[in-house]
């Protein structure tokens, strides 16, 4: 295929996802274009580039021609992320619904595999260790070693954290390292600021690379904290590789029910915002601290 076909075939392409604007336009296809949501890309083609298709909002792209209740299918999109109303050419989806299913998909999958950015570590000032998991491969076949420490990192953890604090915050990568570089800058400084309006404060914040949520336990354990706040990114799906969620809990101990610990699931910016939710934790550490319980014990 010399340049010249393999340019045309891009052309064809676009032009099928609506990159190029046609001479004439049926009544459906008009209907479609103007619906809210619905944005052309405008591409240069001889450069080979096209615009970021992940920018559009899925909840308000309606390309379904002439329907019944649009109002009502609208209504419908505004309480679910899931692709609704997004039509189909012939017996298939539409091109750019593929091309968005995949770069989400894409999206979800660099997040598990890809590392929290090292300069992002030491620019938030974070203390960082790490479990007995080696590898990404290691720590998704493998998720007891996610939870336990090494004898010199439990070493680390007790010189790098001061002993018997009201509040321990760790952050963990877990299974998206793009929620945690998404919501911590935001969250952590509400966090901070919440804690302060109860006299209340944390100092060092562990890092804890390949880590799964029971790793706070040891890490209690060794420090004698009271209360511990697990931050770590959850197992990215179709809506939102940048999900967080803190894990909250009374004393922790290796073993522990999970029953035991509180959660607030769903901080990002299309969920629970961070600055938000670094507020409401505060509440919530407050609570554990003043009952001397959490989880299902707490309620």
């Amino acid at each position: 295929m010399d340049e010249l076909q393999l340019k045309e075939m891009i052309r064809s392409l676009l032009s099928e996802m609506g990159a190029e604007t046609k001479p004439a336009e049926t009544k459906e296809q008009g209907n479609a274009v103007q619906s809210e949501g619905y944005k052309p890309v405008q591409s240069n083609v001889e450069d080979g580039f096209i615009d970021d298709i992940t920018e559009v909002d899925i909840q308000k792209q309606f390309l379904v021609p002439n329907a019944i209740n649009e109002e009502a299918y609208r209504k419908i999109k505004n309480f679910t992320p899931a692709r609704l109303g997004l039509w189909r050419a012939g017996t298939r989806y539409k091109t750019q619904t593929v091309l968005r299913f995949r770069a989400d998909h894409a999206a979800a999958q660099d997040a598990v595999f890809s590392y929290v950015d090292e300069e992002f570590v030491k620019k938030m000032g974070f203390k960082e260790v790490e479990t007995k998991a080696t590898s990404k491969d290691e720590y998704l076949t493998r998720p007891d070693l996610g939870r336990i420490f090494s004898e010199e990192q439990q070493q680390v953890i007790k010189e790098s954290c001061a002993h018997n604090q009201k509040v321990q915050v760790i952050v963990g990568d877990g299974l998206s390292s793009a929620a945690i570089e998404a919501n911590i800058p935001d969250f952590l400084p509400a966090l901070k600021q919440g804690l302060k309006m109860f006299g209340l404060e944390f100092n060092e914040v562990l890092f804890v690379k390949h880590a799964r949520v029971a790793s706070m336990d040891q890490i209690a354990e060794l420090t004698g904290a009271e209360a511990v706040c697990m931050l770590i990114g959850e197992r990215p799906g179709l809506v939102t590789a940048e999900s967080m969620s803190a894990y909250l809990a009374y004393k922790p101990t290796v073993g522990m029910p999970e029953a035991k610990r509180t959660v607030v699931s769903n901080i990002h910016k299309k969920g629970t915002p961070a600055v938000e939710a670094g507020a409401y934790v505060a509440e919530i550490i407050k609570k554990i601290l003043d009952n001397k319980k959490s989880g299902i014990d707490l309620k």
